[in-house]
């Protein structure tokens, strides 16, 4: 097991450098660069010559890629271009909030999800089967932006029982900081629970069709220990594949939704970033969630020996 993780972490290193190198060149694709930006209406050649080579713009991409490689190595991510305070500081204060968004749309989808999937599968071709099927399609198409739209206009706006937006920490109460994060989590997990509820429905009537579920039904066992003693603990490697799929997709999609309820998350980070072109934030916002991608991908591999004994690394 040690020797395994060892090889994926080391497989890590080929993976970053890579992303790094696509993260790096596609940010100078954007029209405009951050002088063009930051100087607005104000802009002349001069003057943008200057800023440039303030912060080392002037340089040739590939001199400027090797100088912020060499600084990634030594743990320097470099500092914002707006606000000049160090990248990984930024990064510090706004994961929290793109975590406690994230783990909460995961437990919706654990709690939601996996019992309504694993519910259809066993009603198969029957109404719990039929509603299900339906509710997992309309979670898959209803947009995230367009449902947290809608619930700003009727929850917030008409009914007045959430605010609009906005972030309230833990430090100032659990109650407080949950209501404000009701509205985000509904729009944000509720894709990733008609996801989890198609794929543990798929695993279910999988596992049951399987011949030593029939044979251990024929030895007379219930239903419900059926269920639950053999099916379910043969569904978990597929489901927990999902869930760590749907995690790493919740870290790096979550911009949209902290941008509609004005969360100061990772995702309102990179968004900030691109629009005043702050290479070094961006770059480091998208490195660090790639890697926070890598790590839940290596976890997830590490649980699939705890729920079935059978995998060995």
């Amino acid at each position: 097991m040690a020797r395994y993780i060892a090889k994926r972490l080391l497989s890590i290193i080929p993976v970053l450098f890579g992303i790094s190198l696509v993260v790096f060149f596609s940010v100078r694709l954007i029209p405009g660069d951050f002088a063009t930006i930051a100087l607005g209406t104000q802009y002349t050649e001069e003057a943008a010559r200057v800023l440039r080579a303030q912060y080392g713009l002037d340089r040739s991409l590939v001199e400027q890629y090797f100088i912020w490689l060499v600084q990634l190595l030594q743990g320097n991510m470099g500092y914002s271009y707006t606000s000049g305070s160090a990248v990984s500081a930024l990064l510090g204060a706004a994961l929290p909030v793109t975590l406690e968004l994230t783990f909460l749309s995961l437990l919706m989808a654990v709690f939601i999800g996996i019992p309504m999937g694993y519910w259809a599968g066993c009603k198969r071709n029957k109404l719990p089967d039929s509603l299900v099927t339906i509710t997992g399609l309309l979670g898959i198409s209803i947009p995230g932006f367009w449902l947290g739209t809608m619930m700003i206009l009727l929850l917030s706006l008409k009914l007045g029982w959430f605010s609009s937006g906005g972030f309230i920490p833990l430090s100032e109460g659990l109650l407080l900081n949950l209501k404000s994060m009701v509205m985000p989590v509904l729009a944000l997990g509720s894709a990733v629970s008609a996801v989890v509820m198609r794929s543990s429905r798929s695993a279910m009537i999988e596992v049951i069709d399987q011949e030593y579920i029939k044979m251990v039904r024929a030895k007379g066992a219930s239903g419900k220990r059926v269920i639950f003693k053999h099916a379910v603990r043969n569904t978990l490697v597929n489901v927990l594949t999902i869930l760590g799929l749907q995690t790493g997709s919740l870290l790096g999609g979550s911009v949209v939704i902290e941008k509609i309820f004005s969360l100061p998350g990772i995702g309102s980070l990179a968004l900030k970033a691109i629009t005043s072109r702050d290479y070094l934030l961006l770059q480091g916002t998208v490195l660090f969630v790639a890697l926070m991608f890598v790590l839940i991908n290596l976890i997830v591999d590490l649980l699939y020996c705890v729920v079935n004994p059978q995998i060995k690394y």
